[in-house]
């Protein structure tokens, strides 16, 4: 499987964590639970695309495509 943004999701995408990129907000992240392993979805996204809600761990999250980028998927659908 080919891993890939969480930004570069689309709506209904099941995806599962590959890795944090190092960045300024990545320990905000990690500490709202986006760690490697765990399956995220995309479930809305605003009208110009920015800034997408994601549902982890029964929560459902908004980040910016900014944010998104930085957090490596893998996706689940296929399995």
């Amino acid at each position: 499987m080919k891993s890939n943004s969480l930004a570069k999701q689309t709506f209904g995408e099941k995806v599962q964590i590959k890795n944090i990129l190092d960045s300024s907000f990545s320990n905000k992240l990690i500490e709202l639970g986006f760690i490697t392993g765990q399956t995220v979805e995309v479930v809305f996204s605003a009208p110009f695309g920015d800034p997408i809600a994601i549902e982890l761990n029964g929560s459902v999250l908004s980040l910016r495509l900014e944010e998104a980028a930085t957090i490596e998927v893998e996706n689940t659908n296929s399995l």
